[in-house]
């Protein structure tokens, strides 16, 4: 292992009934060459023998805890109240550090950072069904900061928050049931700069969480526009009615054609856009 910087960084781990992917997750941070960290997980009360696993890793984890939440939000917010790391970062029970040298290298960049800029992030691996590579998410802030004003388009598994971000800014609302990510991120962010570290992957992020199911794409936009509204970021975008439009389609599709055509179909289209293939792999 390395001789760490002075950079601590702290890792916040949600997870309910997550025993197939969590020791993946545990492990990609436990294997970090980087020593100055600190795990904390929580759990939501599961079932499923996640809890078992918690205790056979508890020599790598600093604080754990396992009772019922009220969603995500809810459960980072109590991981905030337990981290004492300066840059903060957080990892969904299916994803994992791309490689053991994420936080070392992060840590370089974060060395150098200015101290008015609050979020630093790099790029995600988006991973299919099969755990296969798909592509990356994640682009410099120059291209994507008028478009964050109206989606999320920072890959939120490879942002890391300062701390202070939390105190100027407050924690996360937990009335958003899946972009309050992003609506925090947006109490910083619309006056403010992100810095984006090229050429660093930081987390594979398996296809499959809560904002990804079709059933829920009309909650996630709405949860964006409350977010703008909220923020006082004007009428609705072309973009966001746009998107709306895509989300109506694609219920019709899939009542008309099925699920396994429409994807087809869905993927068809992305490869005319000059996109790779997304919904035939993510099933």
């Amino acid at each position: 292992m390395t001789n760490p910087s002075n950079i601590f960084f702290t890792i916040i781990v949600a997870v309910f009934n997550g025993s197939k992917t969590i020791q993946q997750c545990i492990e990609s941070v436990s294997q970090q060459t980087y020593l100055n960290k600190q795990l904390i997980i929580i759990d939501g009360g599961s079932t499923d023998g996640t809890v078992a696993l918690l205790k056979a890793k508890e020599q790598v984890i600093s604080y754990w805890i396992s009772e019922p939440d009220k969603g995500i939000y809810n459960a980072w917010n109590k991981g905030l109240l337990k981290a004492e790391g300066e840059w903060v970062c957080f990892l969904g029970a299916d994803d994992y550090f791309w490689n053991t040298q994420v936080l070392e290298q992060m840590s370089q960049q974060l060395e150098m950072m200015p101290a008015e800029v609050n979020v630093a992030y790099g790029q995600v691996m988006l991973l299919g069904a099969n755990d296969e590579e798909l592509y990356l998410s994640g682009e410099p802030w120059h291209k994507i900061k008028q478009k964050f004003k109206q989606k999320m388009s920072l890959p939120h598994q490879g942002v890391m928050h300062r701390k202070s971000l939390f105190k100027k800014q407050g924690y996360f609302d937990e009335s958003f049931r899946i972009t309050g990510d992003y609506e925090l991120l947006l109490r910083e962010l619309k006056t403010a700069d992100a810095i984006f570290i090229p050429d660093l992957i930081i987390a594979g992020m398996r296809q499959g969480g809560i904002s990804s199911y079709t059933e829920n794409s009309l909650l996630v936009l709405y949860e964006f526009r409350r977010s703008q509204q909220k923020h006082k970021l004007g009428l609705p975008s072309v973009r966001w009615l746009l998107a709306i439009g895509r989300v109506y389609i694609r219920m019709v599709l899939w009542r008309l054609l099925g699920e396994k055509y429409t994807r087809k179909a869905l993927d068809f289209g992305r490869r005319l856009m000059g996109l790779p293939p997304h919904w035939t792999l993510t099933e």
